[in-house]
């Protein structure tokens, strides 16, 4: 019996099992003779993302998905800035939008994989099309009344219509479980 026939079930699966893969660390180093990892002589991968802001900033609200698509909820975490702070790419990739969005300025960046993260409020530094690396400044937090009770950067992971929780990029991310609906 297939547990997982409706294509909405093994589509939300396969995002679960992308996003997983998403904040698994990449494995590589020396095997010993039986075929297992020693970490004690893996070598150091370079890291694929980082923070948006400086060091790591303090999360003022988390990721919470509305249970349907068209429900209201949060569809990204809120990171805690100052007006003015610089803002990075969190992974290399390409700049796909740029400039104002609803009276906030908003940065979105493609990346491999069908993944895209955005940003906003902010001002951008940036254009449609540029190239960025991780780490690149593409903008400043604007101050932007509204969204937090104080300044904030709402950043966000897509991966195509699919919202993500970003902070899986880190491995820090929540991994929701969704019901198993009656056949």
């Amino acid at each position: 019996m297939n547990r997982f026939r409706t294509p909405g079930t093994r589509a939300s699966l396969s995002a679960l099992l992308s996003a997983l893969l998403l904040a698994a660390p990449e494995v590589t180093g020396a095997h010993d003779t039986v075929g297992r990892t020693s970490l004690s002589r893996m070598p150091e991968t370079p890291a694929r993302w980082d923070w948006p802001l400086a060091g790591r900033p303090r999360v003022l609200r988390g990721f919470a998905p509305p249970p349907q698509p068209w429900l209201a909820g949060h569809r990204g975490v809120d990171l805690a800035a100052t007006p003015g702070e610089r803002v990075r790419a969190a992974g290399a990739g390409t700049v796909g939008y740029a400039g104002p969005l609803a009276e906030r300025g908003v940065v979105s960046v493609l990346h491999a994989d069908g993944l895209r993260t955005t940003y906003l409020p902010l001002r951008s530094s940036v254009r449609r099309g540029q190239r960025v690396e991780r780490g690149e400044v593409i903008g400043v937090v604007q101050d932007v009344p509204g969204h937090c009770p104080a300044t904030c950067l709402h950043w966000g992971l897509l991966r195509d219509r699919l919202y993500l929780d970003p902070l899986l990029l880190l491995g820090r991310g929540q991994v929701r479980l969704l019901p198993r609906r009656p056949a």
